[in-house]
């Protein structure tokens, strides 16, 4: 999708279609910009009564000479149009463009913007609903393939923050390719999408946007004594990957920011097996290691001026006859011995590896992102990530950028409490705690080996993808994370 900007007046601006909002008085908003005989016509149509008054309803009309179509959008009261909103009547607007043939698309911003939506945000918004409604999964189809229509796009806008305005098209054109690219990793069928295909995608981040990339296969990862991650991966013919990509634009003096991404490829559960059905969508299981990812290419885009780690383990949870068993006892790279109960709670026996390899970096913060628990989903259902922490600002610091990103996280907790219900007879930990709390004592498994930094943890399982028809990735929660660094880079 080609955007451009026009601040001429809106009458001399050519399109195929233009979208106008309608407010809470059945008037068209901000008219006095628009031919008058264009608005006498469209008060018209209005007058007619076929467009209903449900917020966020939407009709295309038949124009006049200025516009030949016209997409008409229930918005209600302009003055009090919240982000959400916003953002829902954009993903309308992109639906409804869907079935009709054109080119060029006018949309005037300033119709949007209010004392609680700036410039900045609602051209960011505009840009990020476009891009992701238009998102479509063709990568292996060869037929019916759904046809994209490629139009161009003009932001039109009036006033004096035009600087504000090409700064959230710009941010909101970067978080989208960056979940784009988390879409992409995570549609793709976990016979393509292995440790070494999301190896070679961090390769070419690394070309693009001049990353430090490292890539240590079996050998290194003994050699580094992950006993934990490597034993996830012993029921699978593919080798794992140890992925880090370091972005290192900030002062040499600067601590590091590290994401962690899970990266399991495909989780049939190992020996304790998952139930058949449904057991494609664990190709899902890398959408940390995805979303990690999609951030970096964010972050690559606009060349934040942060030191940014991202650190990838990556498997596949398979059974076998050398596939981990219940009631082994494996070490981890920190030396703390776990007795695995469960080889299907195998996300967190990988992640707490890469949490302690994240301590050379002596840094600042460190997130990890995972699709954990079910708990979480049964918890927190598809609306809210899973948000723990050990450091309360930081928890906050994610809350609130998930808010302004529209990729909300909802705080758990990390109580002492929960802390026994690891407790083993035969080894200093068990990898699962029981079925109450599941989500959370997943998290306090995973603090144990985040002790000496700041640390949060997003458990994306309800968040990460899709169900049922609209099965697919999400793309979350790259803009929550891109937000979260954006703010921290002072933009």
């Amino acid at each position: 999708m080609k955007i451009n900007i026009k601040t001429d007046l809106i009458t001399k601006i050519s399109c195929d279609v233009i979208t106008l909002g309608i407010d809470d008085k059945n008037r068209i908003i901000d008219s006095s910009k628009l031919n008058k005989k264009t608005v006498s016509y469209l008060n018209n149509v209005l007058a007619l009564g076929d467009i209903s008054e449900k917020f966020g309803s939407a009709r295309v009309v038949h124009g006049d000479h200025f516009y030949p179509k016209v997409l008409l959008i229930r918005i209600g009261n302009p003055k009090t149009l919240a982000s959400d909103q916003l953002y829902s009547v954009i993903l309308t607007i992109a639906n409804e463009l869907k079935s009709l043939k054109f080119k060029t698309l006018l949309l005037p911003i300033n119709q949007f913007i209010n004392a609680s939506l700036s410039s900045h945000a609602v051209a960011e918004y505009s840009v990020r609903g476009l891009i992701d409604a238009s998102y479509v999964i063709n990568s292996l189809k060869t037929l019916n393939q759904v046809k994209r229509n490629i139009f161009q796009t003009i932001i039109h806008y009036s006033g004096s923050d035009l600087n504000q305005v090409k700064t959230g098209i710009k941010y909101g054109e970067a978080v989208m390719e960056g979940g784009n690219l988390t879409k992409d990793l995570g549609n793709l069928p976990p016979n393509i999408c292995t440790p070494k295909y999301l190896a070679s995608v961090a390769t070419k981040l690394g070309k693009e946007y001049k990353f430090k990339v490292s890539i240590f296969d079996q050998k290194k990862i003994e050699k580094l004594k992950m006993g934990s991650f490597l034993a996830v991966a012993k029921g699978s013919r593919e080798e794992p990957r140890f992925i880090t990509i370091e972005h290192n634009k900030g002062p040499k003096n600067q601590k590091p920011i590290v994401l962690v991404g899970k990266g399991i490829t495909f989780d049939a559960g190992g020996i304790s097996i998952k139930p058949s059905a449904d057991m494609d969508e664990m190709k899902y299981d890398m959408g940390g290691a995805a979303s990690v990812m999609g951030v970096m290419k964010t972050v690559g885009a606009l060349n934040l001026p942060l030191n940014i780690i991202a650190i990838i383990p990556s498997c596949e949870n398979l059974p076998d006859g050398l596939a981990l068993k219940p009631g082994d006892i494996v070490t981890s790279m920190s030396g703390q011995t776990i007795e695995v109960l469960n080889t299907d709670a195998e996300g967190r026996l990988i992640l707490c590896d890469a949490l302690t390899y994240a301590e050379r970096y002596k840094p600042e913060t460190v997130i990890d992102i995972a699709t954990l628990t079910g708990a979480c989903v049964i918890g927190l259902g598809h609306h809210a990530t899973g948000l723990f922490s050990n450091y309360d600002p930081l928890s906050t610091e994610l809350e609130v950028a998930g808010i302004r990103a529209l990729d909300k996280a909802w705080k758990m907790p990390l109580w002492e409490e929960y802390q026994p219900q690891l407790n083993s007879n035969f080894a200093d930990m068990a990898n699962i705690g029981g079925r109450a709390g599941g989500s959370i004592t997943a998290a306090c498994f995973l603090s144990r080996f985040a002790k000496k930094f700041n640390w949060a943890h997003l458990d994306i399982a309800g968040t990460a993808w899709k169900s049922g028809k609209e099965k697919g990735s999400t793309g979350r929660p790259v803009p929550l994370l891109s937000q979260f660094l954006i703010k921290r880079a002072g933009k």
